[in-house]
């Protein structure tokens, strides 16, 4: 019985070097954002998100654009941002060192990389609009057809499909 006592004693000091160390890995200036909530501290958001054209089911390896990928996504950076889809889908897009763009399109296709192009209505990642109206934390994600051809909407096909199989 004594050692595990002794056991109990020592684990809560660990916990706590853990959790100290975790800290110090964001980087300065990097914010948490309902630090910023509180502050009442404003979001803009980086533009080059509006010009890149990007199809949500591809990988955001495949943009030309290099160097928007690396920009920060918010100014002042934040360690993680919600990103919200009209449709009720939320992600999350997280970095210590602070969110890029590149963060934020690689949690938005890790949730769309399985679609085939007719299944997403709005295939193309237009931008992103910060309404703090709405939430301060998430970003609406808005999306655009970008010339493909109209699928009429990818999900009730797939109900027809289910009422098929049976």
């Amino acid at each position: 019985v004594d050692s595990a006592v002794s056991g109990l004693s020592s684990s809560p000091t660990e916990e706590k070097k853990m959790g100290h160390r975790r800290a110090s890995s964001s980087a300065a200036g990097v914010y948490n954002i309902n630090d910023l909530e509180k502050e009442g501290k404003e979001l803009q958001i980086a533009k080059e998100t509006q010009k890149l054209n990007w199809k949500l089911n591809t990988s955001p390896a495949t943009l030309d654009d290099k160097e928007a990928l690396k920009k920060f996504l918010t100014t002042p950076p934040v360690k993680k941002i919600d990103l919200h889809f009209p449709l009720g889908l939320e992600v999350t897009a997280r970095n210590m060192k602070g969110v890029t763009i590149k963060d934020a399109l690689d949690a938005i296709h890790k949730q769309f990389k399985k679609k085939a192009d007719d299944e997403l209505e709005l295939p193309v990642l237009a931008g992103f609009e910060w309404d703090k109206e709405e939430s301060w934390t998430r970003l609406i994600v808005h999306q655009k057809k970008e010339g493909a051809p109209s699928s009429g909407g990818g999900k009730k096909k797939d109900k027809k499909k289910e009422t098929y199989d049976e």
